[in-house]
This record gives C-alpha cells, structure tokens and sequence, in this order.
C-alpha cells in the first residue's frame, strides 16, 4: 500500500493495525466509521516506520528494547484489564491479531519513548524563569472557576481536511456514547499531547482556552462529553470530569527584617535607614535574612507566616501580590518603620495549588511531549513517502 523511505507497508500489515486499534478503542467498526479507522491506522504505521527507522540508527550496541521490557508492558496491559498476559494475547489472536503485531507497536512505541528522552532531555528542562511564571499562573487561575478534562484532538491535516476531522469525531462519539472506553479512544485516535496520558488534560482554568472550547465547558456537567467542537486546524471532543469554584484568597509567606523609625523621624534618618537596608537587600534570602537581621545591630527580624493578601499592610499587599517567590522588595515604609520583605511563598487559599516541583514536571513532559512531536514531524517532511495507486 505505501513505502516510507524503503520500508513497505503491506495491506496485511493495515489489517493487523485496524484490527488492533479496534481491539484497544473497542469502537464497533461501521461503514461510517471505517475510513477513519483505516486512515488514523495508516498514520500510525507511517509514524511507526520512521520511528524504528530512526531507533535502528542508535542501536549499535544492542536493541534499546529488550524483549523483556516488551514482555513487561504487555503483562501491565493485561494486568490493567483483569487477566494474564497468556490470556491477553489469546484474546486479540481470537479477534485475528498476530501476537507479533503487538510487539512491534509496543516496541516502537518504548523505544521512541526512549530516544526522544535521551535526546532532549536537557533541552526540555524547563528554566526557573519559566517555572516561576507557570507558578504566578496557577496561582492566578485558583481564583477562577476550573474544570478537570479529558480530551481527544482530531487534527485536519492528518485525517483529510477538517470536514473528515468532523465526521471523525462525530463517530467517536457515538461509540463512545455506546461504551467504548474514553482513554482507550484517546490514547489511540487523538493528537493532543495528553493522548499518552488518555487524554488527561488535568484542571484548566476559565477563559484559558479558545471561545469554542470554553463554550462547551460552560454547558457540560461532570460526567458528560460535548459534541465535536470545531476550532482552527481540528476537532475537540471534550469530557468533563469535575469542576469547582475558584478561590479568592491568595496566601503567601512572609518574612521582613526592619529598621524601628518613628513616625516623627527626620528625612535624613529615613534616608540614612534605606541607604543602610539598600546595601543589605542584595545579600539576603529567605533563608538567611532572619539570621542575618538578628546578627547585626538595630536590625529587627520576624517571620510573618503565612497570611491572606487582603489581611495584610496595605504598604505590603503590593509586595505580595507583584514579587516573586524568593524576591525581597525595595524598602517599605510603615508608621513602624522601614522594611524589606521577602515573599518565600505563596498559593491559593482554598484549593490545592501544585508546588514548584510539579509545575516543573508538567512543563518538563510538555516541553518533551513538544519536542517529539516536531522530531517525527521532521522526520516525515524528510521522508520518502509513496502511496500506490
């Protein structure tokens, strides 16, 4: 049917996938849904091609999957569906699924795994710059209504333009509706980046996703899955999972060394107070400015805990909602005196923010998830790709 570089791909071996990919979906094929089938089956055994064409290239001393690791997933598989890897495996060959066909598809599929994690691991870890910026956001959409979602993206181009995307869709749905498995449909028809999770998006927040979109969860009810959502380039089918009200409150910690000035005092010991803490400020952090504060002379220090934004100082609101965690300000004036204040945290009151360890694992699987994607992008633009006729 088609060779990708010098790679054949025969008419058995699309049989064997449509016959596997009905197999894990559990969509009844139908002569609606056939093409659709038959063409995201075909995509899959391109990607797979080059995929192990690619593998082939860093394999010198040895396979990167062993049989072992193969022999491993399947068990896991099996285990996930109640049953043994004996019996697993006997079941799809009673639906005409050749035990080897599986094996390719999990090997490819660990061993890309691989390869791309090996590749881009450090190119993928994501800076601190844009960890903190990812923190400033979820803190922020703690406040807004939020949705946990499923999703499963039909990307146009690859399915034959966005009408073929619709109707696509339109018949995942109704086998869906008919009880085929969400992730299972996920995993293996959509494009999104959460399609190796089945198609867990996790908590988004309102308006962080196109009108279309935000349309949809604002009519579902956990539990239900929206229609075929059109947008620019596909198609979304969504599942709402839950959703919850947004927070108002943020808490942050706080932490302040401090000059004692009247009120009453001159401009000249005020400016005296601020040239002394300016030179201090760059040597400070949150974990060293109560020392260092109780180690000099008329220098206070406190740690303030953790406090909603709305109860503070109004002199320190703005320091707590604008700096970053780990920042200590300039210094603030107070009827108490000067002050410089170290924001060493901050999260949502109410709702359970992720930490900065998991915002950098999000943004790390996303940005690999991202870099995969353009690599097998790159590597069918380069390819020698022939269909017959």
């Amino acid at each position: 049917l088609a060779t990708v570089n010098d790679s054949v791909i025969t008419g058995f071996d699309l049989r064997q996938r449509m016959l596997l990919l009905i197999a894990m979906t559990q969509v009844q094929p139908t002569a609606e849904n056939l093409p659709a089938i038959q063409q995201q089956a075909l995509n899959s055994l391109i990607d797979e091609r080059l995929q192990a064409q690619e593998i082939s290239k860093y394999e010198t001393d040895g396979p990167i999957v062993s049989n072992a690791d193969v022999d491993q997933e399947i068990a896991a598989m099996a285990q996930d569906v109640g049953t043994t890897a004996e019996a697993y495996l006997d079941f799809l060959a009673q639906g005409g699924i050749r035990p080897q066909t599986l094996r390719d598809e999990i090997r490819t599929r660990i061993g890309w795994s691989q390869l791309v994690g090996g590749r881009f691991q450090s190119r993928a870890r994501p800076s601190a710059a844009a960890v903190d910026a990812a923190l400033r956001q979820a803190v922020e959409a703690a406040s807004k209504k939020q949705y946990l979602i499923g999703e499963i993206y039909i990307e146009a181009s690859r399915v034959g333009g966005q009408q073929a995307a619709i109707n696509g869709a339109n018949q995942l749905v109704a086998q869906m509706v008919q009880g085929a498995p969400f992730q299972a449909v996920a995993q293996q028809f959509s494009a999104a980046p959460s399609a190796a999770r089945g198609g867990d998006a996790g908590w988004i927040a309102e308006g962080s996703v196109p009108p279309p979109l935000q349309q949809a969860l604002d009519q579902l009810e956990p539990g239900q899955l929206s229609r075929p959502i059109p947008v620019e380039g596909g198609v979304y089918i969504i599942y709402l999972r839950d959703k919850r009200d947004g927070s108002s409150a943020t808490l942050v910690q706080l932490r302040q060394v401090m000059i004692e000035l009247p009120e009453s005092s001159t401009e000249a010991e005020v400016n005296s107070a601020a040239q002394r803490l300016e030179a201090l400020r760059p040597q400070l952090t949150c974990d060293n400015i109560l020392t260092r504060a109780r180690s000099e002379e008329g220098l206070l220090g406190a740690d303030l805990g953790e406090s909603d934004v709305q109860d503070l100082l109004p002199q320190f609101q703005q320091v707590a909602r604008e700096s970053d965690v780990g920042e200590i300000s300039a210094p603030v004036r107070t009827p108490l005196g000067l002050h410089l204040v170290a924001v060493c945290g901050r999260r949502a009151g109410g709702v359970e923010a992720p930490d900065r360890r998991q915002i950098e694992n999000q943004l790390f699987r996303q940005n690999l998830s991202t870099l995969g994607r353009r690599y097998i992008r790159d590597l069918r633009e380069d390819a020698l790709i022939e269909f017959k006729q």
